[in-house]
């Protein structure tokens, strides 16, 4: 246990030292860009003062960090509350994903969610778990078929490897792959790797909230495609766990029983 947690602590200097290598000379460039273009602005619009730029940015700044775009003029296609904006919310209160890019900006909203997260999430928890039970048997069933066909041949450990690969793999087809090029498709600034990134990131709920499907300030049908965004991530999250299930059951892969 003692080394586990030294190596986890270890783990995380080493995670801290190389995101710092990577992303300090972008945050800088984006820095010295951002200062450049403040001082063109004020350049070019003398009748502007540094104090009213200043001033006019920090309501932007603030108003962005709470789901309020002041692109296009303020104008977006659905707005962040409607039901279909307020369902994938729920959701990722529920997951606890919580991208944090919308949240709640009256007090009563930040009370009830509060009261609904504390109530919603071990429902959640104990309807995926009952799901993953249900989803195990026709798993198990296909683990029975692999060792009537090749029981004779591999091993029990190398048969429930190979169990595994199989689901794993189809998971990360169907739950990562062909949604990530759905969404590099759907998405107008999106990439296949930004779109393969936000469903690692959304599906193992770290939720970094930096790309959300549907926030493009001219997003069509965003309701429908929230809806729709809404189910892959319960869907895939309960997929993701019946895979953690079935590393489970291999007990030379289960670090419980190592430590």
């Amino acid at each position: 246990l003692v080394f586990l947690i030294l190596f986890i602590i270890g783990y995380l200097c080493f995670g801290a030292l190389i995101f710092e290598i990577l992303e300090q000379p972008v945050e800088d460039k984006l820095i010295q860009e951002l200062k450049a273009h403040r001082v063109n602005f004020l350049t070019e619009n003398s009748c502007v003062t540094d104090e009213e730029l200043e001033v006019f940015i920090k309501e932007v700044v603030s108003a962005a960090n709470r789901g309020v775009s002041a692109v296009n003029n303020v104008t977006m296609t659905d707005a962040n509350w409607s039901f279909g904006q307020a369902l994938f919310f729920a959701a990722t209160v529920l997951t606890t994903i919580g991208y944090g890019r919308v949240t709640p900006l009256s007090d009563g909203g930040k009370g009830f969610c509060i009261i609904y997260a504390v109530i919603g999430i071990p429902l959640t928890l104990i309807l995926f778990t009952a799901l993953v039970e249900r989803l195990m048997v026709p798993a198990k069933y296909f683990l029975l078929f692999l060792y009537r066909k090749l029981g004779h041949i591999y091993k029990i450990f190398h048969i429930q490897l190979l169990h595994l690969g199989i689901i794993l793999g189809t998971f990360i087809l169907l739950f990562i792959l062909i949604p990530a090029a759905i969404f590099a498709v759907l998405e107008p600034k999106w990439n296949y790797l930004d779109s393969f990134y936000y469903c690692f990131i959304s599906l193992t709920t770290i939720g970094l909230g930096d790309y959300i499907p549907g926030d493009s300030a001219n997003q069509h049908y965003r309701a429908i495609y929230k809806l729709s965004t809404t189910a892959y991530l319960l869907i895939g999250l309960v997929m993701l766990m019946t895979v953690l299930a079935v590393v489970y059951e291999i007990p030379e892969l289960n670090l419980g029983f190592h430590f």
